[in-house]
């Protein structure tokens, strides 16, 4: 559950934004009278599908470590840590495109001889636990995560794979996008191959049957919307049943190899998958499985190889997102370290460009934002005094992480750069310790320490597993957080996402888990019902708005809509208590951090697969339910702005 898509852009006076507000659209389109100055002199960077306040914030930092990282290379500047000594050298490598020219894709090859020499099932499942922890595309997924219903201990998850195109809804006959997309992903693929050493022709054939088996798929697994809905995730069989439905993949035999023990039971995210496992999985068709493989396989290297593999193996993704060209060499190393590195990364971000005062500083925010939750839900008018108590239950248990954390994550001490090897290799040997450490935790009792976003990352999330807020160092700072803005243009940014995350703990889906992140039902039956119609009402306040030629999904978006209307709502409580209140800073700065704009490709990508709305109408419809929103702008009957009392949404 993360606030995701940030987009804003402030300046650093006291001003919220550097561009005039339209005050002549106002009470029309908020969002334009406050981003349309902005967005008139906005481009998109001909790497970027979007730009505004988020990007910016990511590119800045960006910008920031790379300078840093410069330096580390050049030996200007000292490893801070032996983590950090390993990051320089695979940053090393992955900047040094002449050796990686001269490696070619040899590194490659021989896991694709290991895929192309399978000869049957028999073949696959001697060779399966192997596969497991070499990371090698398997057609059942198996990860250790906690038990949704008892989160102290780990539970095994069994699952259908990903998809070649992003989501289910792609696969109907009438989907325009996939007629668009699915050549794109062909040419693609075909070329990786043909790089790799294919003939054009057995490479289409590839391909050909690749996506047949994908074709396959995707009938059984769920649509987005679906898996919106967390605690359907939550599907416990007898592992020996699961088995059963698998004439030929050894099932249990594999999740021993893996882990060393063969758990009674197993959680199935998508059942009706392995309800058509047994056909999918079918001798007749082996081919299309091994195809299947070798193109997942040379599409998850085509970062990691030569300027060629890495152009054309971001062909698909730039068609999916409308991105016109690909990063540069630079830009493309710095991200394929840092995104390997990433907590050591965020440790050296989080110490050097955020510190213990501010860290300090920003949980008295969110401890006087919990407190302010709090007071909400004891005035509530709508829960049960058995409801309410329970709530605050949570609430006071709620996990609260801010900047970085204390140390960093043990398993990057076991990530050794052989300068000698190639960078495919080494980024192999990352993946092999990552797995080994994933399903490493089986037995284990659960680490609730855990970040699961680096310090430099430009988000922040809810966990409701751990009932926990994370807000990472880069976050906090302008528009959403800075000593140079008013206290109400704080509350309208940074006081919105504190609050934000704390409603995902009483969102749809959130609700469902309790102070120790359990699937576990604490409502009243009454209680829950209400909750229910109110929880329908933000549906039917989104379903079908059309924007970039199609539709919101008001049930796709449901638990985000949720928390942007219980955030805002209790922020704008908080700004209201200072002495130095001013509600128009907070609505603009409010405004202002969904700043946005992309390209067309990209928003309609969002709207098939994000559970955000998008930015634009999250600034929109979530003031129009809120009664102070019309005072502070003048907003009459008759505006585009005005929403009928009886139809405002008020949920927390």
């Amino acid at each position: 559950m993360r606030l995701n898509h940030f987009t804003s852009d402030a300046s650093a006076s006291g001003s919220t934004s550097a561009f005039p507000v339209d005050e002549s659209k106002l009470t029309q389109d908020f969002y334009d009278a406050v981003n349309g100055k902005w967005a008139e002199q906005a481009t998109i960077p001909a790497d970027h599908a979007s730009t505004g306040g988020f990007m910016d914030l990511v590119d800045n930092i960006e910008h920031t470590l790379m300078a840093d990282f410069a330096d580390l290379l050049a030996g200007k500047m000292a490893p801070a840590n032996s983590e950090m000594a390993e990051f320089k050298k695979l940053y090393a490598l992955a900047s040094d495109f002449d050796r990686r020219e001269n490696d070619g894709t040899a590194p490659l090859k021989p896991w694709l001889t290991k895929i192309a020499n399978l000869k049957d099932f028999t073949d696959l499942n001697a060779h399966l636990v192997e596969w497991y922890q070499k990371g090698l595309p398997v057609p059942i997924d198996l990860g250790v995560e906690p038990d949704m219903k008892d989160t102290s201990h780990y539970a095994l998850y069994v699952d259908a794979p990903s998809l070649f195109l992003p989501d289910k809804t792609y696969y109907a006959k009438d989907n325009s996008a996939a007629k668009q997309l699915m050549p794109i992903f062909t040419q693609t693929a075909v070329k990786l191959l043909q790089l790799a050493g294919y003939a054009e022709a057995e490479a289409t054939t590839i391909v050909e049957q690749a996506k047949d088996f994908d074709a396959q798929i995707a009938p059984h697994v769920k649509f987005a919307e679906e898996s919106a809905d967390y605690v359907k995730m939550y599907n416990p069989f007898p592992l020996k049943d699961v088995d059963a439905k698998l004439a030929n993949i050894d099932l249990t035999a594999a999740i021993k190899g893996v882990i060393n023990d063969v758990p009674e039971q197993v959680i199935l995210p998508q059942p009706l998958f392995f309800d058509a496992a047994n056909d999918i999985l079918a001798p007749a068709n082996f081919d299309a499985i091994k195809s299947w493989m070798l193109v997942k396989t040379v599409l998850s290297a085509s970062g990691a190889l030569t300027e060629e593999f890495r152009q054309v193996g971001g062909t698909y993704g730039r068609a999916l997102s409308g991105q016109k060209q690909a990063r540069s060499q630079k830009k493309a190393a710095y991200y394929l370290a840092t995104g390997t590195f990433g907590q050591v990364v965020g440790d050296y971000y989080g110490r050097k460009y955020f510190g213990e005062t501010a860290k300090e500083d920003v949980r008295q925010m969110v401890l006087k934002m919990t407190h302010v939750y709090q007071q909400r839900l004891k005035t509530n008018d709508w829960l049960s005094a058995d409801t309410r108590e329970k709530a605050i239950v949570k609430l006071q248990k709620l996990t609260i992480k801010v900047g970085y954390p204390d140390s960093i994550d043990a398993l990057y001490s076991k990530f050794k750069i052989d300068e000698q090897a190639s960078l495919y290799d080494n980024l192999q040997t990352i993946t092999e310790t990552i797995i080994a450490n994933h399903f490493g935790h089986w037995g284990q009792p659960v680490d609730r320490k855990k970040w699961e976003m680096s310090a430099n990352t430009v988000n922040a999330y809810y966990s409701p597993s751990n009932n926990e807020i994370v807000f990472p160092a880069a976050i906090l700072q302008a528009p959403f957080y800075s000593l140079q803005q008013s206290s109400s243009a704080n509350y309208g940014g940074i006081g919105a996402v504190i609050a934000h995350e704390i409603s995902h703990a009483f969102d749809n889906n959130g609700s469902q888990f309790d102070e120790f992140g359990n699937i576990h039902n604490w409502w009243t039956e009454a209680d829950l019902a209400h909750f229910k119609d109110l929880a329908k009402a933000m549906i039917s306040e989104f379903d079908g708005i059309e924007f970039a030629g199609q539709k919101v999904n008001g049930q796709l978006t449901v638990s985000e809509n949720i928390a942007d209307a219980g955030g805002l709502s209790c922020a704008l409580e908080a700004a209201k208590s200072s002495d130095d209140v001013d509600l128009r800073a907070f609505f603009i700065n409010w405004g202002n951090v969904w700043r946005m704009k992309a390209t067309t490709e990209y928003m309609q990508l969002l709207l098939s697969i994000d559970v955000h709305a998008p930015a634009k109408l999250r600034a929109n419809v979530q003031v129009k339910n809120l009664d102070d929103f019309y005072t502070t702008f003048n907003v009459q009957p008759g505006d585009q702005m005005y929403l009928a009392p009886a139809d405002r949404v008020k949920i927390w």
